[in-house]
C-alpha cells in the first residue's frame, strides 16, 4: 500500500467521523460526543496532510505551522473561555469570518505560489479550471469574511441591529455579481500572473469583500439567526472550492458537509419563519422601505397591567400547567439558572412545567437550547414551536422571559407588520401571560408587541434574572 493509498484511507476515515459528528450535533443528548468525533476527525485530516501528503515539508516549516497552531489555538481557547454565553452569537459570527478569511488567503497564496501547491501544468502555467476554482474560493471566502464581521458587529450592538437600507441596493448587488462573473472569466482566460491575472484576483477579492457588506448590512431583526447559519454554509463552500484547487479530498468532503448542513438548516429556519430564503438574504425583517418606520420601536403610552414578583409567584403556585418561553432577554440577563430553579420550585408544588423554544429565538440557531442545557433543564421538558403551540390553550400561565418578536400576535393578525406571516408561539392562548422585560420597548426586529396590552397579560418590568430570583424567594 502506497503513501497515497494510506492518506486517501485516512481522509475517508476523517470524512466519516465528520458525518457522524454532524449527526451527533443534531441532538443535545449526543452533542458532546458529536463534538469529540469532529475533533478527532480534524486531527486525523490535519495530521495526514502534514506528515503524509506534504512529505516535502522541512522542520523549519513544520515549526512555523506548529507555532501558528499553538498561538491561534491559544487565542481561540482564551476567547472562548472568557466570552459570556450572551456573546456566543457574535463569537460564532467571528469564527465564520476567520474560516472565510482562511479560504480567501489560501486561494490567493495558491495563485501567487502555484509551484508550492503543484498547480503548474507542463507549460508552467495554471490551468483555467484551477483559476476558476481559486476565484470561487476567494470570492466565497471574502463574502463570508466581510459578511460575518458585519453580522458580528450587529449582534454586538457596535452597529445598529435594524436594517440599514442602501440606495438601489438590489441593483448594486446585481452589478457586483456580474462584475465577479466577468472578472472570473477574464482570469480563466489569462495565463496567470504574467498577464495581470494577479491583479484580476485581487480585484475579485476586493469586490467580494464589498458584496459581503452589501448583502448583510440590510438584514436585521429576527432574520439574524438565518444569516449566521447561511454564512456558516458559505464558509463550507469556500473550503470545498479550495479543496478542488488543491486536490485535497478532506477539504472537499468537509467543506461540502459544512456547506450543505448550513444551507439545510437555513432552509428549515426560513420555513419555520414562513419566509422565502431569497427574501431573507435580499433584505430581512423590516427591510422594506418605510415598513420599520411605520412600526417604530419606541415605547407605547397605552395602559398595561403591571405585576410584581409576589403576584407572579401566587398565580404560578396555584397553576396546574406553566409553559416557559425563553428569549434573548434571558440570555442578556443570564437568567437561565434562576429560571431553572423557579421551574424546580413549581414542580415541587405539583405544577407541570414545560419550555417552549422558537426556531429563531435568540441571535443564533439553537441559542435557547444551549442556555437551557447549561442550566441542566431536562431535555424531555423542552419542546419546539410546532410541538407545543397547541398546548398553550390548556396552560394556566405562559411565562415569557425576554422573547419579544417570537411571541408577537401581529405576526398572525396584522398584515402591515414587517413580521406578518412568521409563525410565532401563541402564548396569548394561555389563561395568563406573564411577560418579563425591562421596558415596553420593541424587540430586535423593531416591531411593537401588541401582546403587552392584552387583558390577560401581566408585565413584570425588571431585569430577567432578578425577577426570576424574586419569584423563587416568593415561592
Amino acid at each position: 500500500m502506497t503513501v497515497y493509498d494510506i492518506s486517501a484511507l485516512l481522509y475517508l476515515v476523517s470524512a466519516v467521523l465528520f458525518i457522524f459528528s454532524i449527526r451527533g450535533l443534531s441532538s443535545p443528548e449526543t452533542a458532546r460526543q458529536g463534538n469529540m468525533l469532529g475533533i478527532i476527525g480534524m486531527a486525523i485530516a490535519a495530521g495526514t496532510t502534514l506528515f503524509l501528503v506534504k512529505d516535502f515539508l522541512d522542520p523549519a516549516t513544520l515549526g512555523l505551522i506548529a507555532g501558528g497552531i499553538v498561538i491561534g489555538g491559544g487565542i481561540g481557547a482564551l476567547l472562548a473561555q472568557r466570552a459570556p454565553m450572551t456573546a456566543m452569537p457574535q463569537m460564532v459570527g467571528m469564527f465564520n469570518a476567520l474560516g472565510g478569511m482562511a479560504s480567501m488567503l489560501a486561494g490567493l497564496a495558491a495563485f501567487f505560489a502555484p509551484a508550492a501547491f503543484g498547480l503548474l501544468n507542463a507549460e508552467g502555467l495554471i490551468s483555467p479550471r484551477s483559476l476558476v476554482e481559486m476565484s470561487l474560493s476567494v470570492t466565497i471566502g471574502a463574502i463570508t469574511f466581510s459578511g460575518s464581521v458585519i453580522a458580528a458587529l450587529k449582534l454586538n450592538g457596535s452597529i445598529p441591529g435594524k436594517p440599514i437600507l442602501l440606495p438601489l441596493r438590489h441593483i448594486l448587488n446585481l452589478l457586483i455579481f456580474l462584475g465577479l462573473i466577468g472578472l472570473t472569466v477574464a482570469l480563466a482566460m489569462s495565463d496567470g500572473a504574467q498577464s495581470g491575472g494577479g491583479m484580476l484576483l485581487i480585484w475579485i477579492a476586493c469586490l467580494a469583500l464589498v458584496a459581503g457588506i452589501t448583502l448583510v448590512i440590510p438584514i436585521g431583526g429576527a432574520d439574524m439567526p438565518v444569516v449566521i447559519s447561511m454564512l456558516n454554509s458559505y464558509s463550507g463552500w469556500a473550503a470545498a472550492a479550495l479543496g478542488f484547487t488543491l486536490s485535497n479530498f478532506a477539504l472537499i468532503v468537509v467543506g461540502a458537509i459544512v456547506g450543505a448542513s448550513g444551507a439545510i438548516l437555513s432552509y428549515i429556519m426560513c420555513r419555520a419563519m414562513n419566509r422565502s430564503f431569497i427574501s431573507v438574504i435580499a433584505g430581512g425583517f423590516g427591510a422594506s422601505d418605510g415598513a420599520a418606520a411605520a412600526h417604530g420601536g419606541g415605547a407605547d403610552d397605552r395602559p398595561v397591567k403591571i405585576g410584581s414578583a409576589d403576584d407572579a409567584a401566587f398565580i404560578l403556585k396555584n397553576s396546574a400547567k406553566v409553559i416557559i418561553v425563553p428569549g434573548y432577554g434571558m440570555a442578556v440577563a443570564q437568567a437561565q439558572h434562576a429560571l431553572k430553579e423557579m421551574g424546580d420550585k413549581l414542580k415541587a408544588e405539583g405544577v407541570e412545567v414545560l419550555y417552549a423554544i422558537h426556531p429563531v429565538a435568540g441571535r443564533m440557531p439553537g441559542h435557547m437550547n444551549v442556555l437551557l442545557a447549561e442550566a441542566q433543564v431536562p431535555y424531555d421538558e423542552i419542546f419546539e414551536m410546532d410541538d407545543i403551540n397547541s398546548q398553550f390553550k390548556q396552560a394556566d400561565v405562559a411565562f415569557v422571559i425576554g422573547a419579544n418578536d417570537v411571541t408577537n400576535p401581529g405576526a398572525k393578525d396584522d398584515p402591515t407588520s414587517p413580521i406578518y406571516g412568521m409563525p410565532v408561539l401563541e402564548v396569548w392562548n394561555a389563561g395568563t401571560v406573564m411577560f418579563v422585560k425591562r421596558s415596553l420597548a420593541s424587540g430586535y426586529a423593531g416591531v411593537q408587541n401588541e401582546l403587552f396590552f392584552n387583558d390577560n397579560t401581566m408585565m413584570l418590568l425588571a431585569d430577567a434574572k432578578k425577577m426570576a430570583e424574586d419569584i423563587v424567594k416568593a415561592l
